[in-house]
């Protein structure tokens, strides 16, 4: 864990999607008494069309621009508890801005992210192998929720509150060492 924790979002939440960062993020924020924001809320309002809309209409890269845009405002803005979209590790720039920060990966299995995202029943509701390239997606990016960070936090088979209340304590516990650091 990183002694220093650079200006920024008092901690910025990382993972899958159904992880629990939509879900989780507010608790956290209602117990450390911070407001929550997440990027992909602010990237829906700035498009004025729901995400799922941005990639259809717009393409992929389109949406990894607004992404990385409003994960770098948010970023150096917000000061309170910040969800990325599961994507935003993807961006090295992104990456290099969450160096330093209070990030908490929000680590959840392949069955957990199908359930949560209603792909784990015999027809999943997209056709192809959605299954397959969910597995593929988890692989890709599980090292770079690793590498950032500053607390791994499992969540399958856990209830939101558990979680937030892990994290809390966690910065709590990190607080409290910094200042026993600074007073010896």
């Amino acid at each position: 864990m990183p002694h220093a924790h650079a200006p920024g979002p008092a901690v910025i939440l990382i993972g899958p999607p159904g992880s629990g960062k939509s879900t989780v993020g507010p608790l956290l924020a209602a117990l450390l008494g911070m407001e929550f924001a997440e990027t992909d809320g602010l990237i829906a309002r700035r498009a004025g069309k729901p995400v799922g809309d941005i990639f259809i209409d717009d393409g992929e890269n389109a949406f990894r621009d607004l992404e990385r845009s409003a994960a770098g405002e948010a970023i150096s803005g917000h000061r309170g508890v910040l969800a990325l979209g599961s994507g935003s590790v993807l961006s090295q720039a992104t990456r290099g801005l969450l160096a330093g920060q209070r990030v908490v990966y929000l680590q959840t299995g392949f069955r957990a992210v199908a359930k949560r995202t209603g792909l784990d029943g015999p027809h999943p509701p997209i056709p192809g192998n959605p299954r397959g390239r969910l597995r593929q997606f988890l692989e890709e990016r599980q090292p770079l929720y690793e590498g950032l960070a500053w607390l791994t936090v499992t969540t399958d088979d856990r209830d939101p509150e558990q979680v937030a209340g892990e994290i809390a304590a966690a910065i709590a516990a990190s607080r409290g060492a910094r200042a026993g650091e600074s007073h010896p």
